[in-house]
């Protein structure tokens, strides 16, 4: 099973490292504290470096609690519904569309009409549009590779 060390000088975790762990045998997951952990350790144990992001913790603790709900999230009978966790960021390589509740009307703000019509191919498109924008606007980065792979058709 694979060895992870929490590191902000590890490969930034994604989606896809988070859906080969939730699908592989389980992790064993070292955390260092301050100044991290001796360097022979990571090597004599051929440990991965993984980051959360691009930023200090004081440990390794709350990145290893991000990467463990990212992992459990995906796992048969968490969710429910396992549909549930397939229209999300990152699934498909956009950002996920925003979401509307109830009320209709929240402090003069009304939910979109396309969702409320009924029209199920027209709420999807919307909700892909908007994916797309919100993608291109917030994460060229995003929006580049996605363009890439020519999934932007």
């Amino acid at each position: 099973r694979p060895r992870l060390l929490m590191s902000p000088r590890g490969r930034p975790l994604d989606q896809a490292r988070v859906r080969a762990l939730a699908d592989g045998p389980g992790a064993v997951i070292v955390c260092g504290r301050f100044e991290g952990i001796d360097q022979r350790l990571i090597e004599a144990r051929a440990l991965e470096e993984v980051s959360i992001g691009d930023y200090i913790l004081s440990g390794g603790e709350p990145a290893a609690l991000v990467l463990l709900d990212a992992v459990v999230r995906l796992l048969p009978g968490v969710m429910g519904n396992q549909e549930s966790g397939a229209v999300e960021s990152f699934e498909d390589g956009l950002l996920e569309h925003p979401q509307y509740t109830r009320p209709q009307l929240f402090e003069g703000r009304p939910i979109p009409e396309v969702l409320l019509s009924g029209n199920h191919a027209r709420i999807a498109a919307w909700r892909h549009a908007e994916a797309e924008k919100l993608t291109r606007e917030r994460r060229p980065d995003l929006w580049a590779a996605y363009r890439e792979a020519g999934r932007d058709k």
